[in-house]
């Protein structure tokens, strides 16, 4: 696989840093998180932290040196992140469990695999155009999906910061369906969390990206971002790669839902997989132990 990858995750006007980004890589796969911690609810970070490192850890168990089934991969990958918060949220008697929002992807055999929770995004860029995007779950997405108000209003909405799924919450989130598109060569996919995305317009992501060396344009759209923020601005994060491999053969358009045609069906994590939301306490343990060093470089005075 060949690719150029770029990361920055910077504090913006708030007190202190909940999102978190990380990549992993074996010679055939790359996988690519990013998680928001919502800060209005106490701990974001450590959620954010928590989920990372669940994915991580998933990844590298099970890329031997690809992942065999993507979309199974991801489905109990995200799943098994929730319960790990809503766990550390018990084991640390909070009274109200820490949440993220998250959205991973999976590149292997010239593919994006991707699936979401919450409003942090993936977009896919080719010549000039947004190919495709994940749709926020979200009250305002859902107005603009109904046509009820445009995109460039989202950003002045005053629901614009309220969430319909998360991470960590007291349901187990429902999970799109794994979208994938086969890559071209010098495709951008980004992820990134709403601190990036919401202050910029679609026209503005595409200008600052077109025709420029991507390790240049990010981080000039990164500070155009900070700037109209303001003194509101919040994390902002961008992990992104520019895939260099040929597509053979040609690529055709991603096999993925358009912009403008997203699904509205979901799955439910408890009604597809009855075993998924009740691991056993051994189960949760181990994992807990690969992420403890995580946890305590994050939260000192946990023991």
């Amino acid at each position: 696989m060949k690719y150029t990858i770029f990361e920055d995750t910077r504090i913006g006007k708030r007190p202190y840093q909940q999102d978190r980004i990380a990549h992993w890589n074996t010679r055939d796969a790359l996988f690519l998180v990013v998680a928001d911690g919502m800060g209005g609810h106490a701990h974001g970070d450590v959620a954010a932290q928590v989920a990372v490192d669940c994915l991580g850890s998933a990844f590298n168990a099970e890329a031997t040196p690809r992942i065999a089934d993507p979309d199974l991969f991801l489905y109990r990958a995200i799943g098994r992140a929730h319960a790990m918060v809503v766990h550390q949220s018990q084991r640390r008697g909070l009274a109200d469990s820490p949440r993220t929002t998250v959205v991973a992807c999976l590149v292997q055999e010239g593919y994006a695999f991707w699936s979401f929770v919450g409003d942090s995004r993936l977009y896919v860029f080719r010549d000039g155009r947004i190919v495709t995007r994940t749709r926020d779950h979200t009250p305002v997405q859902m107005l603009i999906d109904s046509g009820r108000i445009r995109e460039e209003a989202a950003a002045t909405h005053p629901d614009r910061n309220k969430l319909l799924q998360c991470l960590g919450g007291p349901r187990a989130p429902r999970v799109e369906p794994t979208a994938h598109a086969r890559l071209a060569q010098n495709d951008i996919v980004m992820l990134c969390s709403d601190g990036f995305w919401g202050p910029l317009t679609q026209r503005q992501l595409l200008m600052g990206l077109l025709g420029k060396d991507m390790k240049k344009a990010l981080p000039e759209l990164i500070a155009l971002a900070e700037t109209r923020a303001g003194p509101r601005c919040d994390n902002v994060s961008v992990l992104a790669i520019e895939w260099h491999d040929r597509a053979v053969p040609a690529p055709v358009e991603p096999v993925t839902v358009p912009m403008d045609d997203m699904p509205t069906d979901v799955r439910d994590f408890s009604a597809t997989d009855p075993d998924f939301m009740h691991m056993t306490d051994a189960d949760i343990e181990r994992q807990i132990a690969e992420i403890k060093k995580a946890l305590k470089k994050h939260d000192p005075e946990r023991k």
